[in-house]
């Protein structure tokens, strides 16, 4: 497959596909997150939509097939797996549709449940808004968060003790680790066959490593050695999960806007928007741009 930013593909006149290239979270396509968006009138076989995603080998690329009107069947895959719900790729995904079918609200059917993403302009810059199925928490067990704080180098008295380390949830299962300081989190270093052995045994999608500079604003790193990424510099569904975690712990009056920045260590900032209700999904936004 070529570099372009929207590639054609044909396996006949019962098959029409086309593969975007985009970066979700950033108005720059030299930063957020690098994202594929595979659309066609069917979905492929599951084999093949993990060769794609490894061919493409962005953390992610989204595979959509029409079901009726603005629904659409979604499956998504890191390079090396099928991965139950992703935020860069669907802010993505719905900027591919906004720009294809015109602003609204495009119904994602995931195996999750229905991603509901509104495709917007603001600015001149198009946008989506994604919004998760219902978030929900766990506390991590103490060997656990010892394994995982181990793996990353990290001490407990490093950690920030108002945000308690939590495994949180809004598609897809993170755990949420809060720094003490912004040098801490600055200092990312670890053993990664090993922190991948144990999100795989404890079916963790990323370690969701954030400081909270102020009441409303987050800086935050993603390790992602599941997916055969290192560090994600946009991660959305883990956003989403950071602001059910809030809420349902009682550690964040609600409602509430707050916004997180990531990838700024990578040289890829990124800028994603969290809108916390009283109840039900999160909602999470950004813009997306095509890579040149």
């Amino acid at each position: 497959m070529s570099n372009d930013s929207i590639e054609q593909l044909d396996r006949g006149a019962s098959m029409t596909e086309e593969l975007h290239r985009l970066t979700a979270f950033s108005t720059d396509s030299e930063g957020g997150n690098p994202a594929g968006v595979w659309i066609g009138n069917e979905l492929p076989d599951p084999d093949t939509m993990q060769a794609i995603a490894k061919q493409v080998g962005y953390s992610e690329t989204a595979f959509l097939a029409p079901k009726t009107g603005k629904r659409r069947t979604v499956r998504y895959y890191s390079p090396e797996a099928e991965v139950p719900f992703c935020g860069h790729v669907t802010i993505a995904s719905g900027v591919v549709l906004g720009n294809a079918e015109g602003d609204g609200t495009y119904l994602l059917d995931s195996i999750v449940g229905e991603i509901p993403v509104e495709a917007s302009s603001k600015n001149g810059i198009k946008q989506a808004s994604l919004t998760s199925v219902e978030p929900k928490y766990e506390q991590p067990s103490e060997q656990l968060l010892k394994q995982v704080l181990a793996t990353l180098n990290w001490q407990t008295d490093e950690l920030d003790n108002s945000i308690p380390p939590a495994l949180a949830y809004a598609g897809a299962w993170h755990f949420v680790i809060a720094a003490g300081s912004k040098q801490r989190l600055d200092q990312l270093d670890y053993d990664f066959d090993q922190l991948k052995s144990l999100m795989l045994e404890n079916d963790l999608t990323t370690i969701q490593l954030v400081w909270r500079e102020n009441q409303t604003l987050f800086h935050s790193r993603n390790p992602f050695p599941v997916g055969g990424v290192v560090e994600d510099p946009a991660t959305g569904a883990a956003a989403a999960a950071l602001g059910g975690y809030l809420r349902e712990s009682g550690l964040l009056q609600v409602p509430a806007t707050v916004n997180i920045r990531q990838g700024e260590v990578m040289g890829r900032p990124s800028q994603i928007d969290v809108d916390i209700p009283l109840q039900g999904g999160i909602t999470v936004t950004g813009a997306a741009v095509k890579l040149s």
